[in-house]
């Protein structure tokens, strides 16, 4: 299960893995808070809810490109996460969660982000709790039945965008290499049009640092020593 915030963050921060986790026949859902109507780049969009049309059209091409099996745009408010109710907000993912009954959760980090984004640090709050409530029986007992999954990732990074107040990235402890389905995740990112301006401005970043992306192990059902790893499924039973 990924858990994002934005359209275009499926692909941006997680293609890769999500692609690659199609090739091996793992099912994956995609869970996007909002539709992206606060966004800068807005395409021909002529309003907030002309984009937001646009952008949740833009999303599910990405999530077929990438081979995504679920996917879900809900209706939290762009740019304003950090006012929601947050056990409310929590409630909804572990639903989703204990319903969907995920190994691994991935999301943002509380870094928020190559650009620092108040609603990563939103959705990597979110997603945390809900990883850990989501197997206890005293949160939400009137839910689906409890599931642990058994690691939560944190995407973070190797480089930094230019002009841009960089982030304190997390540690990584998997380097996954993506140079199969590298062109597949830039497809994915082509489908999100309205957002052509981004693609253009990092583009040169992703020719040069785009074979890898980084995750950093967060939480997990088991104890264990940190280590590096090159698989986010590496040891799980299939």
């Amino acid at each position: 299960m990924c858990v994002v915030a934005h359209p275009d963050d499926e692909c941006f921060a997680f293609g890769g893995a999500l692609a690659l986790a199609a090739d091996r026949g793992i099912e994956t859902y995609v869970i996007c808070l909002t539709d992206g109507q606060a966004a800068t780049n807005r395409g021909d969009a002529a309003s907030g809810q002309d984009l937001g049309k646009m952008r949740r059209e833009e999303f599910a091409s990405s999530c077929k490109v990438l081979g995504v099996t679920h996917y879900e745009l809900m209706d939290f408010h762009d740019g304003r996460l950090e006012f929601v109710d947050f056990s409310r907000a929590a409630e909804q993912l572990i639903e989703r969660m204990r319903r969907f009954k995920p190994n691994v959760v991935v999301s943002f980090g509380m870094d928020g982000g190559l650009n620092t984004h108040a609603d990563h640090m939103m959705v990597s709050a979110l997603s945390t709790a809900a990883f850990h409530w989501c197997g206890q029986t005293k949160r939400y007992p009137h839910l689906a039945t409890v599931h642990q999954p058994d690691r939560l990732f944190y995407v973070t990074t190797n480089f930094f965008l230019e002009a841009r107040q960089a982030p304190k990235p997390m540690p990584w402890t998997v380097t996954l290499d993506i140079r199969s389905v590298q062109e597949r995740k830039h497809e994915a990112f082509r489908q999100h049009g309205s957002q052509a301006p981004l693609m253009e401005q990092t583009r040169k970043l992703f020719e040069k640092y785009g074979a890898e992306e980084f995750y950093a192990l967060a939480a997990a059902s088991e104890p264990q020593p940190a280590r590096q790893m090159t698989d986010l499924f590496e040891g799980l039973a299939s």
